[in-house]
Order: C-alpha cells, then structure tokens, then sequence
C-alpha cells in the first residue's frame, strides 16, 4: 500500500513480463557499452521494471527517470527502491508529462525509451526527440522501441502482430510506425537515426539508436 493509499504489487508494475524485459532492456544497453560512470536518462521509467538493474549497476546519481504516472514514480520510491536498498545509490526521478528533460541540468551519455514511442502520436513523438535533443552530447546514444510497420501496406490501418500478441494501429495505441518516418523525425529534432531492428523483445518491438547529426 502507498501513501496515496493506492494498491500497489511489489515488482509487477504495469504491463508484463516484469523480469524478463527489465533484464533484457539492461543486457541490452550493457552490451551497447554502458558503464558505470555513465549517465543515464530513461524515459518512462514506471516503477523502475528496468531502473532497479540500472540503479545497481550505475555509479551513485548516474540514474535520471522520467515518468508522467505519479503512481508509478511513487511505487518507485516507497517500494521498488526501499526494498532493494537503493537509496543510497541516489537516483533521481521526476513526474513529467512535458519531456522537459532539461529540469536535470544534464547532458546523459546514454538515453532509454523502451516501450514509449508504442504509445506516443507522432506529434509526441517529435516532442520527445526536440527535447531529448537538448541533453544530448556529441556522443550520447539515445536507444528507442518501436511496433515497425513491416506489411506490404504503407501506412497501414491494423496490423496483427506475430504469435498472436494483438494488433497495432496507425491511429491509436498501441501505435506502427515504418521507419522512414523515424528517419524524418530526427531530421526535424536535429538528430540521426540508425534502424537496429530485432533485439529479442518478446513482443517484437523493434530497436531504433539516435544520436546528434554531426
């Protein structure tokens, strides 16, 4: 129980697959050279489904989260972190639903939106990456998932994900995108975007890397 008085269970969050995403989205970024010394800014961070592995392994303060759920950051706080005995590594998390990145003072080395652009417009979309693009250095690497529209349809409407997980929509969440369009949104936030494609995500998100055109 929270102090907002909201029911909360322990190391399940929102969504599924709690441990096995969380470790996967920190495999992931260790082998793409994350280090300890390293700063990082994960975007939706909830209650910390990946943070708690980033918190352990990050030097103390190294951790940014942003997440526009108060419920989630407060699970963060109260429990997520308390029980693990995190504290003292120092993470920072803010509740914002601006992607007002900026508030840290910060330029992060490393930045994380796993399972966000699957629920954003393309308006918030190029939101995120404007702002984004304001804590980024000249060699920060932003990792972003995506559904990826990979039919034969251009822009289409519906499409049934593999193994039976659903559809996404064109015009509501869960949201597909073809990477071109990504290739546009970073050419209007001042970035590059690389398409790195399967990363062994369980629902098939797609791995996208950003980083500051040059």
């Amino acid at each position: 129980m929270l102090s907002t008085g909201e029911y909360y269970k322990p190391g399940v969050g929102v969504g599924e697959m709690w441990d096995e995403i969380g470790r996967l989205q920190f495999d992931f970024l260790y082998k793409e050279g994350l280090l300890p010394s390293h700063t990082l800014l994960d975007i939706g961070c909830g209650s910390l489904r990946g943070g708690i592995h980033y918190i352990q392994y990050l030097d103390k303060g190294n951790y940014y989260g942003f997440d526009r759920s108060s419920f989630l950051i407060t699970a963060a706080l109260e429990i997520e972190i308390p029980s693990r005995n995190l504290e003292m590594k120092m993470p920072h998390l803010y509740i914002r639903d601006d992607f007002h990145f900026g508030v840290t003072t910060k330029k992060f080395d490393f930045l994380l939106a796993q399972s966000v652009f699957t629920h954003l417009t393309w308006n918030s979309i190029l939101l995120c990456l404007c702002k984004a693009s304001l804590v980024m250095h000249p060699d920060s690497k932003f990792y972003a998932t995506f559904f990826e529209n990979d039919s034969d349809i251009p822009g289409a409407i519906q499409i049934p994900q593999k193994e039976g997980l659903g559809f996404t929509y064109i015009d509501r969440d869960p949201y597909h995108y073809e990477f071109s369009t990504f290739v546009d949104l970073a050419r209007r936030s001042g970035l590059e975007v690389k398409y790195i494609g399967d990363w062994d995500h369980p629902r098939f998100q797609k791995m996208l890397l950003f980083t500051k055109r040059t």
